[in-house]
């Protein structure tokens, strides 16, 4: 009985070591948990926004301006349509977040002769990134959750400011294809 009553007290010194363990990791956790406020996220999507303007500011400067009509093979977009989808999506998702009313109305810039120039597509995706940022900076942070959009394409203006960032990323990050087919360094990555 003696082994028995061993192994009994050892079982639940652990048991309570396990346990006071436990609630003590518990009680850390909680004392470093921040709650996070709608001027907080506003105020990070400015600094992502600022962020990758410059990001993409980079890419464009990056690009030698004789070959913004480069294309990774014939059946997608130059490198200047790209950038210029890029910015009409940053305009027209924005405009969904923010309420805003959209510029570049009634144009196709990825299709405008026009555009293509190096000169042209940075001022249209300047003219969008500052299109984005004047809209979040003017946005009442508590209307973030507000549903916006038309037809099957509603949404939070929360979730519409996220995927316009999520859309420019995703043409920028295609660019860097071109670059490097080109036999140019691309930008370094910039996470913050």
């Amino acid at each position: 009985m003696p082994k028995f009553i061993g192994m009994y007290n050892t079982f639940k010194t652990r048991l309570v070591i396990f346990f006071m363990s436990t609630f003590l990791l518990g009680i850390s956790l909680q004392g470093n948990a921040q709650t996070i406020s709608a001027e907080d996220i506003k105020a990070q999507f400015i600094k992502d926004w600022e962020r990758a303007k410059a990001y993409t500011l980079e890419y464009l400067n990056t690009m030698p301006e004789d070959k913004y009509s480069f294309k990774a093979v014939d059946s997608i977009r130059s490198f200047a349509q790209q950038m210029l989808h890029l910015a009409q999506g940053n305009v027209n998702l924005i405009s969904n977040g923010t309420g805003q009313q959209r510029i570049f109305t009634g144009r196709n810039l990825e299709s405008s002769a026009g555009a293509q120039t190096k000169d042209s597509v940075v001022f249209y995706v300047i003219q969008s990134y500052d299109f984005a940022l004047t809209g979040i900076k003017n946005l009442d942070p508590s209307k973030l959750g507000e549903i916006t959009g038309s037809g099957n394409f509603k949404q939070t203006r929360y979730a519409w400011i996220l995927k316009a960032f999520e859309h420019q990323t995703h043409h920028r990050g295609q660019t860097t294809i071109y670059i490097r087919l080109l036999g140019i360094r691309p930008p370094g990555e910039r996470l913050f």
